[in-house]
């Protein structure tokens, strides 16, 4: 199974016009939030319509699974905390997103919202546990933040870590989690786009200018993970 991985497009259209095409030449789309931009001038209603076109466009091609950052926040929920409240909508068969949790080929993919509070916290715990009661062989993660202990946080001045992911990664051992939030972090002095918290490894690819997004693919029947940054790239071995 092919998958890529972008994270943090903050409305930057010609970035989702390269995944609709790229889109092509995997099984699998992953998506870890910020995909709107709230300092950007298009209304927030404007650009949810822009997006779901777009996502239906990728999700055509290959199964798209899309996680919310804090960026793509649009009222709160049911519980009174914020919430992507357009990623919960009724959605295409072929397109999963906040809350949800897919089995392809033997791997599991759990997408985690971003939450806004200790209610909307306790649904993810609540979600993971869930997801890890049957779990198969492989499981993979979507969460918008990088988990504490990895220099996915760095931004090159401060850190951003998120102890609860670092926590739910050490209770259920996940094979592979899909970040993004810092954007500076594969190029930041002790940064990278790619770390390990035991067994599990993380990525972010992070966030450049270009006409390509900075990008993961990860292979899963050779064991790699190739990411390409818009001036460089990089390889590794999962195995």
């Amino acid at each position: 199974m092919r998958i890529l991985a972008v994270t943090d497009l903050h409305y930057r259209l010609p970035h989702y016009d390269w995944l609709v095409r790229a889109a092509a030449d995997v099984d699998v789309v992953a998506i870890t939030g910020d995909l709107a931009d709230v300092v950007n001038p298009v209304p927030m209603l404007v650009q949810v319509v822009v997006l779901e076109k777009y996502l239906r466009l990728i999700a055509e091609q290959a199964t798209l699974l899309v996680a919310s950052g804090n960026h793509d926040l649009d009222g709160p929920g049911v519980n009174g905390e914020q919430v992507a409240g357009w990623l919960r909508r009724p959605m295409p068969d072929n397109l999963h997103a906040d809350g949800s949790s897919i089995d392809i080929d033997g791997t599991r993919f759990t997408v985690c919202p971003w939450w806004d509070g200790p209610l909307s916290r306790g649904g993810v715990d609540a979600q993971l546990a869930a997801a890890a009661s049957d779990r198969p062989e492989h499981w993979i993660w979507l969460y918008h933040a990088p988990p504490a202990g990895t220099v996915l946080c760095r931004d090159g001045r401060r850190e951003f870590p998120d102890h609860d992911l670092a926590a739910w990664i050490e209770q259920h051992r996940p094979d592979i989690v899909l970040s993004g939030h810092i954007h500076q972090a594969p190029w930041a002095e002790g940064g990278s786009w790619h770390d390990q918290l035991g067994s599990t490894h993380v990525f972010n690819p992070g966030k450049q200018v270009g006409p390509v997004p900075p990008h993961i693919t990860l292979d899963t029947e050779a064991g790699t993970a190739d990411w390409f940054g818009v001036f460089e790239s990089e390889s590794i071995s999962l195995t």
